[in-house]
């Protein structure tokens, strides 16, 4: 599955997370994202990267997957805010969010 916003591709190989136990895995136990890498995880309103090796940049979306709040770079040892009104949450690679803003919506295609 690939992921696009704004007529730009995000993401061209986005892997899931919808079950509980690849949700509380996520990207745990790796060394980084590939190139145009990035995981989805639904459901999800808050994320934490305690443990993880590097920085990740996180969207939060709602139903209609309109971005709520965006953290371009999240660096390890850190919790996001709860985001009321979330679905789901797109991890990418730190820095990939240039040009979004809240209210853009991200499309999923395969």
């Amino acid at each position: 599955m690939k992921c696009s916003a704004n007529g730009a591709v995000l993401s061209t190989d986005v892997k899931t997370a919808f079950t509980l136990s690849s949700r509380s895995k996520g990207l745990l136990g790796r060394s980084g994202l590939k190139p145009g890498e990035s995981l989805l995880i639904k459901p999800c309103a808050q994320i934490h990267t305690f443990f993880m090796k590097f920085p990740i940049a996180a969207v939060f979306l709602d139903k209609n997957n309109r971005i709520l709040y965006l953290s371009d770079r999240m660096p390890p040892w850190r919790i996001s805010p709860l985001v009321f009104g979330a679905g789901c949450v797109l991890e990418l690679a730190s820095g990939s969010c240039g040009g979004l803003k809240k209210g853009d919506r991200l499309e999923f295609s395969d």
